[in-house]
């Protein structure tokens, strides 16, 4: 009798737990600080519940109201976290119900700017990675360093296959105020030339970690895909696709 009156106790407080849970999720938030302190502001023309955070002193509708899915407030986050999962533009419009230019501001609004985490590294790996924009017969390039052990991509630099874009990477490392223990390439003359000062290490076996980070990236980023028609109209949007990608693989989030 006392096993089950207990039973039934614990029963009962998860059950409250989970309402005032509940009530905090249902409550509506701000969407500009997501702050839950708001109270009624009135009503619109429209006969629409108005809200004023008294947080920030945003007036808003809730979402259970909203006429155009686009002002859905965790829109933006849902679509940045598609972009980076390897889904489409127009794929997240008809998943998301909304517009492809809504899908197009949220990728061109975004701002991520990516940092080294150390100052030194033992060791690095560098490599080359095809694109296109425009059109599948416009190649456009990206070199980077990869450290394999945490998974980051340290610099990168974007442009053509050829010795000058080479340098261009490795007076980022300058730049940024990044050294290294070691850097590994394959057999590209131009790594050859530019890293010669450097404890190089030169070979595919070597590589193996940024190869592997390659094929994420043909994974992750849809526009990298291979056998596709998936390709970049504008390299702005291009740009900022893979600097988010990039910003996802570092950092773990969008």
């Amino acid at each position: 009798m006392q096993e089950n009156v207990g039973i039934i106790i614990l029963t009962f407080n998860a059950l409250q737990k989970w309402h005032v849970t509940y009530l905090k999720l249902a409550m509506p938030h701000c969407p500009n600080c997501q702050s839950t302190k708001i109270k009624k502001n009135g009503k619109k023309a429209c006969g629409k519940q108005n809200y004023l955070c008294k947080n920030c002193f945003r007036q808003f509708i809730g979402d259970h109201a909203l006429t155009y899915k686009g002002c859905h407030s965790g829109l933006i986050h849902r679509i940045l976290l598609m972009l980076v999962r390897g889904i489409g533009i127009r794929d997240i419009s008809v998943i998301q119900e909304v517009s492809v230019c809504k899908v197009l501001s949220v990728l061109v609004n975004s701002h991520y700017v990516l940092t080294p985490r150390k100052f030194h590294y033992e060791t690095l790996e560098v490599d080359e990675f095809w694109t296109y924009v425009g059109n599948k017969g416009k190649k456009y390039g990206l070199l980077y360093a990869y450290e394999c052990q945490g998974g980051e991509i340290v610099a990168y630099v974007w442009g053509k296959r050829d010795l000058k874009t080479a340098k261009r990477l490795r007076e980022k490392f300058i730049k940024l105020g990044v050294s290294f223990g070691c850097i590994c390439t394959d057999d590209w003359q131009s790594f050859i030339t530019i890293f010669k000062e450097d404890n190089h290490v030169v070979g595919k076996s070597h590589t193996v970690g940024i190869e592997g980070n390659n094929c994420r990236l043909r994974h992750r980023i849809r526009r990298a895909f291979r056998k596709t028609s998936c390709f970049s109209k504008k390299l702005f949007n291009h740009l900022k696709a893979f600097r988010l990608a990039f910003f996802y693989i570092n950092y773990g989030y969008v």
